[in-house]
């Protein structure tokens, strides 16, 4: 195949022999598997077109799982020098072909605030002078707002922190449905 030639990917026995240990354990993931399938066939000397129709993925996978293997493998490496035991390598192993942080936007509202509209939820209404005899959302979300425990909350969103409106185990909704009547 002409082109220019991907970098070599060269192991040591131990730590060929780890990375298949990982590939024939069941309790693996099957992306993990994939991903050591990819280092083992670059160095077996297939090239990133090779090992993408061999295991019928796309080429740019490939050249990714090699490119990040190519980073780490000095790492590795000097852990064997180091005289680290199979175990820690396939550790080290794992923690490296693990997918990356994705981006994305931070969570809008903390876990304490999550955990305070569960608990006004669970609360009377009455309590909270409020003319209704259960909470709706929207009830609920006017007085998370009211109450200070956060600046704007859709009744939607308060929706989705109570999932259905039942926790696993109520015998009584949480929420009226609006829509039911």
């Amino acid at each position: 195949m002409r082109g220019p030639q991907p970098p070599a990917v060269v192991l040591s026995d131990r730590l060929r022999r780890v990375l298949e240990h990982l590939t024939r354990r069941q309790t693996r993931s099957q992306r993990l598997v994939r991903r050591l399938q990819i280092i083992l066939a670059a160095v077996d000397g297939r090239n990133n077109d090779q090992i993408a129709r061999h295991l019928d993925l796309h080429r740019s996978t490939a050249h990714t799982w090699r490119t990040r293997w190519l980073r780490i493998a000095p790492h590795l490496e000097a852990a064997i020098t180091a005289g680290d035991d199979d175990r820690l390598l396939a550790r080290l192993v794992t923690d490296a072909l693990d997918d990356a942080p994705r981006a994305g936007a931070p969570p809008t509202f903390s876990a304490e605030q999550v955990v305070q509209i569960v608990a006004l939820a669970c609360a009377p209404p009455p309590g909270s002078d409020r003319p209704v005899s259960h909470w709706t959302a929207r009830e609920l979300a006017e007085e998370a707002v009211t109450r200070g425990i956060v600046p704007t909350i859709s009744p939607r969103t308060v929706g989705r922190f109570l999932g259905s409106g039942r926790p696993p185990t109520a015998s009584e909704p949480v929420l009226v449905d609006a829509r039911a009547g």
